[in-house]
């Protein structure tokens, strides 16, 4: 009995170990079922930007940084001395040419003009006697009351008083000059710039620093260098016509004004290896300042329908440039392109794009092919979680 009992019992274990195996396998099943059954998270929409690879007409420019030049500049300085009685411009004003900018005390020099005035007449009235006595000597010769010698002496009294006359002539007109100088007048047509002497000072001619500095800014120059390797496109593009010139900021974003190429330098620096050049600008609107530094921009030539793409698009990776075009599905596809320049933000795209794509401007980072975005504006269709209270 003892041994069956233990048969009896070993077998009722058994029985109940299948039994909780067979529960447990039928709820693994259940549950891998369960789980098979839930579908899987859609794949995430990657935000992006995009721009439109277009064909167009595109400038291409060569920068060189440069500074603008009045066209002329002078500084006025007197040509006389004297107590300067008056300035007669107001600084910044715009002159014309001949226009009174100061006056020096006229005094002295007007009194020098008078002096040689008199002095003047008085030889001609000598003249004028020393005739006489020639006329008298010459007929007393014809009746031998008088020698050829003094007719002859008489003669050269009378030259000696036209030379003196004529010495009076020049003495009036060069008080006269010395006069006028005392009227400083604007040499062109210019705007002039500060003061340099207040009135009631005693000035000299030729003094260093000056009256007042009077520069042409209408039109107004600017000159700049480029690389030696540039000037053979310069030289080129002058020969083809006019050359156009654009003046930006120094920091390059702020166009200030549009020009002209006048000429290359005779000689190009050997120790930078650079070539100035001169632009000329009509500066209707002040905003060229003689000395102002700018970044000048030459106009070599013009590429026909070019296909551009900005900038930020073209990405560089391990087998070269691509882009990442967006397809109308709204899905990506990585594409290798070739770049022929970039300027001004916009790159041009010598090979890979044919315009009219749609490309990724941001975002590339979290792309792949195949991966599907959506545009700058467009609604995303990634859930967003749920807000917390």
């Amino acid at each position: 009995m003892t041994g069956h009992g233990a048969r009896l019992r070993g077998g009722r274990c058994l029985l109940i170990a299948v039994a909780i195996l067979a529960a447990s396998g039928g709820g693994w099943l259940m549950l891998r079922g369960s789980i098979a059954a839930e579908p899987s998270p859609p794949a995430a929409i990657v935000p992006v930007t995009t721009a439109a690879a277009a064909r167009q007409d595109l400038p291409v420019y060569l920068s060189g940084i440069g500074n603008v030049q009045a066209l002329y500049s002078v500084l006025v300085r007197s040509r006389v001395d004297g107590t300067l009685d008056s300035v007669n411009f107001t600084e910044g004003q715009e002159v014309k040419k001949g226009d009174l900018l100061a006056v020096i005390d006229p005094r002295p020099y007007q009194a020098a003009l008078d002096q040689a005035a008199a002095q003047k007449a008085k030889d001609e009235a000598g003249l004028a006697n020393a005739r006489v006595d020639l006329e008298r000597y010459a007929h007393l010769v014809r009746n031998q009351f008088a020698s050829q010698q003094q007719v002859d002496t008489q003669q050269m009294t009378v030259n000696q008083a036209l030379a003196a006359i004529k010495a009076d002539e020049a003495s009036i007109e060069t008080a006269a000059l010395n006069l006028s100088f005392t009227h400083i007048v604007s040499p062109l047509n210019g705007r002039v710039g500060l003061r340099m002497v207040d009135p009631g000072n005693l000035i000299h001619a030729n003094d260093a620093s000056g009256i007042v500095n009077v520069t042409q800014v209408h039109p107004i120059t600017a000159v700049f260098t480029l690389p030696e390797e540039n000037l053979p496109q310069v030289i080129d593009a002058m020969r083809a016509g006019h050359v156009s010139v654009l003046a930006y900021s120094s920091d390059h974003k702020t166009r200030l004004s549009a020009g002209e190429l006048l000429t290359p330098d005779n000689a190009i620096d050997a120790t930078s290896g650079t070539i100035k050049l001169k632009a000329l600008f009509q500066n209707a609107d002040n905003r060229l300042w003689p000395g102002q530094f700018i970044d000048a921009r030459v106009q070599v030539i013009v590429l026909h329908e070019a296909v551009t793409v900005p900038a930020a698009a073209v990405q560089r990776g391990q087998d070269g440039l691509y882009v990442y075009v967006v397809k109308p599905d709204s899905t990506v596809a990585m594409r290798p392109v070739e770049e022929a320049m970039e300027q001004d933000g916009m790159a041009v795209i010598a090979k890979g794009l044919n315009g009219g794509e749609q490309v990724v401007t941001n975002g590339q980072s979290r792309l792949t092919d195949g991966v599907r975005v959506a545009p700058h504006g467009a609604p995303s269709e990634t859930p967003k979680p749920a807000s917390t209270g």
